[in-house]
């Protein structure tokens, strides 16, 4: 492939090219006078030569092997109208998908002028499916690109290859106000759709779909109906892509243009909405709409944008059909939209407010909410109370999506299937009445009504038998805590510590005495770095253990949604080691040996697995040393966000019975830890639950009558 000389590349592309965090980069760029000077761009956003950082890169030992991935990067930035070009070869991908293995094999190896012809025939078939292709042509000089596409197809998947073709598209696209959504969340929303038996929508409606990952999560749910529209072209070519990639067996269709102005569905009713709208977009079309049927609420102010998306939702729903919709907190309370809540409220077509954590989304400093509307069938009775969940009520700093899923869901569901049954939970969720709502600031904020508990919402006696058992579990673990903080005797070492000779984890990993495992990006090893093993798991139902799972210990949370795709994949065993790859500045690392029932688990990103030989390493000996606060500092790269480099951690070299007796004590104070752990989390559910219930008139102090 000719690499041109001129190609250029941005901070971002480096830091990919390395397989780095763009705060690695500004590192480099500050500490090492011969990195590479700007060659173009702007001061703010400087451009380097290629060769000159490949070159900087290989002589550090930091530059990863060539990958296909790589080499489709360099293609595209060395080509002129690269973006458009990225936009075009979006249909080659799923054209070459439709291939068997052995003709997508032989694609690559094509002369120009074959490669070519094959590309202008198959890649028409579809186009007409995926926005901004219809017309896309392909110049003799397209032909490197098109080779390393598809060289990218063969070995690496059609998903990875649409990543990297996004990767350009994204640098194109600018700020327009409309942001990605976690898979965690958008799993989250598509929940929310299913009704009380338990069935899944057949038709979904994204009218603001990105590069869709709300319809994703509907139709990884159920959904066999896909609809998305997006303003910019190369978002929905995005979206149709990688629908027709991840369900080619559902009913797709993406079309580009302004939901607002211009609905490309006009007509169309579904059986659900999933939305994300845009976020502080004022120029929405208000003057123009201002006598738009779909405002059977009110006319949405023109500072009420996200107003205007929630009527376009609920216009496009069949009788009975639900929208949830992720909104800013603001709505729930603006002066301005208060007449159009209100009205929401009294018909029945608002059915619940969750408020998220701060950081579940973008805009991560603001705790967003997720609005639950159904169209009001004309023949059912309309409901007499509306769901406030306060899912951000708990401390929840590192996004426990189990919990947040776990808190929204178990108040859900229950209230979907008996409205007038549902007593809530003190605290977290209210079924509120509708009159309580409909005052002069219809203020729908969760939080406002959940924590200054209604009478009616508390039922004294169930409260006083729950205050008993979270007294019991509080009692027993303060016991177990008391239990395993007696054993204070450790003696001390003689006049000066003890000094060992030790081993680095790298000299560990070359003598057999330990295995290294991880699930990371396949194909990102440098050219020292030793490959890492791909076994082919089943992956049926099988769970994975998270960061999180093993900082808070406790059992396997994820699933295959927190896996990568195209990674490999390590099984846990009994006698790992798990150690955190990143922690935040201030925190330390987090290390211990696998619990029996985590054995068969699939290991989750951002953990190091270590698998020692019982016959020359103690695991809790391991896991212990390699935790040390002054080992993982000296072993740790990064400023914002800390990575611990695993080969450079250092073990001392003792006999095994001398380990064992390191390993038994790190043991216990791991159990100890856990302990304090479990009697943190008592007393904190046992004072808010006793706070809720005296506050509320539900509990009386001790000596009342």
């Amino acid at each position: 492939m000719n690499q041109q000389a001129s190609a250029l590349v941005t901070a971002a592309d480096i830091s990919r090219l390395a397989g780095v965090t763009r705060a690695t980069v500004s590192n480099w760029r500050r500490r090492h006078p011969d990195f590479p000077a700007p060659a173009g761009g702007t001061d703010t956003s400087p451009t380097y030569d290629l060769d000159a950082v490949r070159a900087w890169l290989s002589a550090r030992g930091q530059l990863p092997e060539d990958t296909p991935a790589d080499r489709l990067r360099t293609a595209l930035r060395t080509h002129p109208g690269d973006g458009e070009l990225a936009l075009h070869l979006l249909p080659v991908v799923l054209a070459a998908t439709r291939l068997d293995r052995r003709q997508r094999e032989a694609l690559p190896e094509l002369r120009d002028d074959a490669l070519l012809r094959w590309v202008r025939s198959a890649a028409d078939d579809g186009a007409q499916d995926i926005p901004g292709s219809e017309e896309a042509a392909y110049a003799p000089e397209a032909a490197g690109p098109l080779r390393a596409l598809l060289q990218c197809v063969v070995t690496d998947g059609a998903e990875a290859a649409t990543d990297v073709l996004a990767e350009r598209l994204l640098e194109d696209t600018g700020g327009t106000g409309t942001y990605l959504t976690p898979r965690p969340l958008a799993d989250l929303m598509a929940r929310l759709l299913t009704d009380s038996t338990g069935d899944f929508p057949a038709s979904v409606l994204d009218p603001a779909c990105g590069t869709g990952s709300l319809l994703a999560a509907a139709a990884s749910a159920g959904a066999t109906e896909l609809h998305g529209q997006d303003i910019l072209v190369a978002q929905a070519a995005q979206a149709a892509v990688r629908l027709r990639l991840s369900t080619p067996e559902a009913a797709i269709s993406v079309r580009t243009g302004d939901s607002l102005r211009s609905d490309a569905f006009k007509g169309l009713t579904t059986d659900a909405v999933l939305c994300n709208p845009p976020y502080g977009v004022r120029d929405w079309g208000h003057e123009d709409l201002a006598y738009d049927q779909r405002w059977a609420y009110g006319v949405p102010p023109k500072g009420e944008p996200e107003l205007a998306w929630v009527q376009h939702s609920l216009a496009h729903l069949a009788p009975g059909g639900r929208a949830v919709l992720l909104m800013p907190p603001a709505v729930a309370e603006r002066t301005a939209g208060r007449r159009i809540r209100a009205q929401l409220v009294r018909d029945g077509a608002l059915r619940a407010v969750v408020s998220l954590p701060q950081g579940a989304a973008t805009p991560l400093h603001i705790g967003l909410h997720l609005w639950v509307l159904e169209r009001p069938d004309p023949q059912a009775e309309a409901p007499g109370t509306v769901l406030l969940v306060d899912a951000a009520a708990s401390e929840n700093r590192d996004l426990d999506w189990a919990t947040i899923d776990d808190t929204v869901l178990s108040a859900w569901r229950p209230y979907l299937a008996d409205q007038d049954g549902f007593t809530g939970a003190p605290g977290i969720a209210s079924a509120v009445p509708i009159t309580d709502l409909l005052n002069e600031s219809v203020d729908l904020t969760p939080a406002r009504h959940i924590r200054t508990a209604s009478r009616q919402t508390l039922h004294p006696a169930l409260l006083a038998q729950k205050a008993t058992k979270l007294y019991d579990q509080l009692h027993q673990a303060a016991r177990d805590l008391t239990g395993l903080s007696a054993e204070g005797d450790w003696p001390p070492a003689d006049a000066h510590p003890r000094d060992w000779r030790t081993a680095t984890v790298a000299d560990l990993l070359r003598g057999g005495a330990l295995s290294l495992l991880r699930t990371a990006p396949a194909g990102r090893r440098t050219r020292s770095g030793e490959p890492l093993p791909q076994p082919e798991p089943e992956l049926g139902g099988r769970p994975t253990l998270t960061a999180t799972d093993v900082v808070k210990n406790r059992p396997a949370s994820g699933t295959e949604a927190d896996l990568p795709t195209g990674a490999a994949l390590p099984l846990i065993q009994g006698s790992d080691v798990l150690l955190t790859e990143t922690l935040r500045v201030g925190r330390s690392a987090v290390a211990r040996v696998v619990e029996p029932s985590e054995t068969g688990c699939f290991l989750g990103p951002h953990l190091l697995l270590f698998r020692p030989d019982q016959r020359r390493l103690d695991s809790w000996f391991l896991a212990g040393f390699l935790s040390a606060e002054q080992n993982v500092n000296a072993a740790a790269t990064g400023t914002s966000i800390v990575r611990v480099d695993p080969r450079r951690l250092r073990v001392p070299l003792l006999p095994l019975a001398e380990q064992q007796r390191y390993g038994a004590a790190f043991r216990r104070l791991h159990e100890l830890r856990t302990a304090a752990r479990r009697a943190d989390q008592a007393a904190g559910d046992v004072t808010r639950l006793l706070s809720t219930g005296l506050t509320g008139g539900a509990l009386l102090p001790h000596g009342s009558a």
